[in-house]
């Protein structure tokens, strides 16, 4: 099995986030970014599939600060390429735009092809438009689900049996014809964990193979354009509600009363 998973860096939501000057976006001077955790399963569940069938992992990402950790990372846990696109300012563009350019990327050579799937995360934190892999897909001529917890692929029938996750816990079962575009909701298990000292023996051993980013059709265009972006508001309303059951369910029910709730 020939694997690609295609990664991306988000801001890391555990550090505090802060509005740029203008307004219309983070401070990306000052944002931590880390892997996107769709795709760190999206890695998990190609590494598994890995071990299982054998073959070659590759993993494929736009530079962005942190990316090369990233890259270490997934070299160390047993991807055999690393490779970053050198984009510029399209790093910062949409999620239109950033598969055009992976698909281009994938397509022009750098031995990535033939590839039997092409994993990546459902959605990012960051867009949450779910778009990457069908995008890339229909870039690549190539089918395309998402939603997906299980990959199982027959490669000797050119196929792989895949498990979608629907709301309220529903499961369906599907085939889908090699190669093809797979989205990630999560690995058949958690993203594994590997320790320091061999993501620092990766960075001596082995590289990161940095590609220049094919000029786009359009520039890159944009289609949604944020206008402003703000922190929620404090506010002083919360009421804290003391003392016996009984008090606290009477107190609750005259708040709702006294808005027309009940």
């Amino acid at each position: 099995m020939n694997l690609l998973v295609l990664l991306k860096m988000v801001p890391d939501v555990v550090e505090e986030l802060e509005i740029a000057s203008d307004g219309a976006g983070l401070d990306m001077d000052v944002a931590r970014m880390a892997l996107s955790e769709s795709d760190d399963h999206a890695l998990e569940q190609a590494l598994l599939l890995k071990e299982r069938m054998g073959g070659t992992l590759a993993v494929l990402a736009v530079d962005a600060a942190e990316v090369d950790d990233a890259l270490f990372t997934a070299l160390a846990k047993g991807a055999d390429r690393a490779l970053k696109v050198d984009a510029g300012e399209v790093a910062q563009l949409g999620t239109r735009a950033l598969a055009d350019l992976l698909s281009q990327v994938i397509a022009d050579g750098h031995n990535l092809l033939p590839v039997d799937l092409i994993l990546t995360g459902t959605q990012a934190i960051d867009d949450l438009d779910g778009l990457m892999a069908p995008l890339v897909a229909h870039q690549l001529g190539l089918p395309y689900i998402a939603i997906v917890i299980q990959v199982t692929p027959d490669p000797a029938r050119r196929v792989a049996s895949v498990v979608k996750e629907y709301p309220g816990g529903v499961r369906g079962r599907f085939e889908i014809d090699l190669p093809a575009v797979v989205g990630i909701q999560s690995a058949e298990r958690p993203p594994r964990y590997v320790p320091v000292a061999k993501v620092r023996a990766a960075m001596k051993t082995q590289r990161i193979e940095t590609v220049q980013a094919p000029t786009l059709a359009d520039g890159g265009t944009v289609l949604a354009e944020v206008k402003s972006m703000s922190k929620p508001e404090e506010t002083g309303r919360a009421e804290m509600i003391e003392g016996t059951p009984e008090a606290a369910s009477a107190r609750l029910c005259g708040i709702l009363a006294e808005r027309g709730l009940v």
